[in-house]
């Protein structure tokens, strides 16, 4: 496995993995809009140069909110979505952050072990954030720095 950062040339790929794993996906423009900004860190992961994940984030000043971490159902349980995580968080230390927050399903229970893993902390929820089902979101943190 390789993990990139993603170029333009990834947004479809990125698209099509978003509708294999989420109910409500990010369509390829919205995705473009997101990658393009100049805040932005999106990487995606390789697997024989077929892309199987990816995951994004968003700096404001020296604050990470992530975005999406999504793998190919195919790919699932190999260590791909931590490989991702773990280059991710060092772009945050890279960056200089402070912490990079995110959500999660309350229900996704791989994912939250998977980030409590990797020292994010549960520091609060977001109640009905997420439709079909609905369902909380998880509010987890990790910290870089003493706040």
């Amino acid at each position: 496995m390789i993990i990139r950062k993603m170029t333009a040339d990834h947004i479809k790929y990125a698209a099509e993995i978003e509708k294999e794993c989420f109910v409500h996906p990010w369509s390829e423009q919205s995705l473009q809009g997101e990658m393009t900004k100049e805040n932005s860190v999106f990487l995606m992961a390789f697997e024989d140069e077929k892309p199987v994940g990816y995951v994004g984030l968003s700096v404001v000043l020296d604050e990470g909110y992530m975005g999406n971490l999504a793998v190919l159902c195919d790919y699932r349980r190999q260590g791909i979505g931590k490989a991702l995580m773990d280059e991710l968080l060092e772009e945050c230390r890279k960056l200089d952050l402070a912490f990079a927050t995110l959500e999660v399903r309350e229900s996704n229970t791989p994912a939250v072990k998977l980030y409590k893993g990797l020292g994010f902390e549960e520091i609060g929820r977001r109640r009905d954030y997420y439709k079909e089902p609905l369902e909380d979101a998880l509010l987890l943190t990790k910290y870089f720095k003493e706040i």
